[in-house]
C-alpha cells in the first residue's frame, strides 16, 4: 500500500514519534512517502533518505519564553508567498510520481489538504486532538480559558473530517466525538529497551529559561546533581552538568534519573511516565497543550505542576518523590502494541 505521511516541522516530538510509526509501516511492507519541514525534515530525511519531501511549514514566534500570537501571525504572513510556492511545487511533484492509497497526518496541514483534494482516506495520529475530541477532566483557570478556546479552534480545523483519529495519551479521557480512539503514547524503541533504575541525578530538559536562571536555581540545591539538556553545551558548573544531545546518552540519563524537570512537552513527559520518573513540570505560558499535560501529571500524582522554576518549588517537589513513585508504579504500557495493532486493522480495511 502507498501511504503519504505528514509531519509538522515545529517541535521535534512529532518527528521522533512519527519515525516510530514510519518504521512500523515500512516493516509491514508499505511504501511510505513523507512530507515535512524545518528540523523535522532534516531528522526524517536522515533516517529515511529518498522518502522525505521538504515543504514550507508554519512557524511560531517566541517572546520572553512565551508564544507571541501577534509575532506568529506576522511571521507567517511574511513567509506566505514562499510557503505557497514551495508547497505547490512539491504538490505537483508528488502528484506526478506518487499515488497514495491512504494519507496519515500527525497534525500536519499539507497532507490533510492533499487527502481532501484527491478524496483519499485520511487517518490522524497525534496527541493534540485530545483538546477537541475528548472531555478534559482538569480545572481550567480563568487565565487559561482564552488559550483553551484558541487551541480548541485550531485543533478542530487542523485535520478535519478524518476517517479515524488515534489520540496518543498518557492519561485517560472521555472521548466525546465519533471515529476516535485513545491509545498509549508512542515511544521510541530506545526507551522501550531502556532498563529504568533510580540513580542520584535529576534530569532537566528544556530551553525556555536562560542558563543563568537555571544555574541560580539549581545551585540552591547542592545535595543533588542535575544533568541539563537543551542548551547545546558541555559544561560542568558545581552540581550542574550541561550536556549536548545524543540519543544514547539522553536515554541512559533518563532511565537512571531519580526525577525529571521539564516544561510541558508531550513526548518527554510521556517517556518519563513510561520509565516511571517523577516529573516537575512548568509549562510554557500560552501553550495550552503543555498546560493540559502538566495538569494531568499533577492530577494523576505523577509529579507536580508549577508556573515557573524556583528553588522552593523544586524542594517541595523533591520532598514528595516517594509519593510520586508510588503512583507511577501503577502505570502500565506494552510499548506501541495497541496502536500498531489498531493501525494494521484500519489499513487492512483499505487494501
Amino acid at each position: 500500500m502507498n501511504i503519504l505521511y505528514g509531519v509538522p516541522g515545529e517541535g521535534m516530538g512529532h518527528a521522533t514519534r512519527s519515525k516510530v510509526i514510519i518504521d512500523f509501516l515500512l516493516q509491514e511492507g508499505h511504501n511510505v512517502q513523507v512530507v515535512s519541514s524545518s528540523r523535522a525534515y532534516l531528522f526524517l530525511n536522515k533516517n529515511f533518505p529518498k522518502r522525505v519531501h521538504e515543504i514550507e511549514g508554519m512557524h511560531f514566534s517566541f517572546k520572553e519564553s512565551k508564544v507571541s500570537k501577534t509575532g506568529t501571525v506576522l511571521l507567517n504572513i511574511k513567509n506566505a508567498s514562499k510557503l505557497l510556492f514551495q508547497n505547490f511545487a512539491e504538490y505537483l511533484e508528488l502528484k506526478k510520481n506518487f499515488k497514495p492509497d491512504v494519507v496519515i497526518s500527525d497534525f500536519e496541514t499539507f497532507t490533510t489538504l492533499f487527502a481532501k483534494k484527491h478524496d483519499l482516506p485520511l487517518l490522524s495520529i497525534d496527541n493534540m486532538q485530545v483538546i477537541n475530541r475528548c472531555k478534559l477532566d482538569i480545572p481550567i483557570p480563568s487565565s487559561e480559558k482564552n488559550n483553551y478556546t484558541i487551541s480548541k479552534s485550531i485543533v478542530k480545523v487542523k485535520v478535519p473530517n478524518a476517517q479515524h483519529y488515534f489520540i496518543s495519551s498518557f492519561f485517560e479521557a472521555q472521548v466525546v466525538k465519533e471515529n476516535t480512539t485513545l491509545v498509549p503514547p508512542i515511544v521510541r524503541q530506545a526507551i522501550i529497551n531502556a532498563v529504568p533504575k533510580e540513580g542520584n541525578h535529576i534530569l532537566m530538559y528544556q530551553s525556555s529559561s536562560t542558563i543563568a536562571k537555571v544555574t541560580e536555581v539549581l545551585h540552591q540545591i547542592p545535595e543533588y546533581t542535575f544533568y541539563v539538556y537543551g542548551f547545546n553545551k558541555d559544561l560542568v558548573n558545581k552540581n550542574i552538568v550541561f550536556k549536548t544531545f545524543s540519543e544514547e546518552g539522553f536515554v541512559a540519563d533518563l532511565a537512571t534519573a531519580r526525577a525529571v524537570i521539564a516544561n510541558g512537552g508531550f513526548s518527554f513527559i510521556s517517556e518519563a511516565v513510561y520509565l516511571k520518573k517523577p516529573i516537575y513540570s512548568f509549562p510554557l505560558q500560552d501553550q495550552f497543550e503543555q498546560f493540559v499535560n502538566a495538569s494531568y501529571i499533577q492530577k494523576l500524582g505523577y509529579g507536580r505542576q508549577f508556573e515557573q522554576l524556583t528553588a522552593d518549588n523544586l524542594k517541595a517537589f523533591l520532598f514528595d518523590i516517594s509519593k510520586f513513585n508510588k503512583k507511577l508504579g501503577n502505570y502500565s504500557q506494552n510499548g506501541n502494541a495497541v496502536l500498531f495493532e489498531m493501525l494494521k486493522t484500519y489499513l487492512d480495511a483499505y487494501n
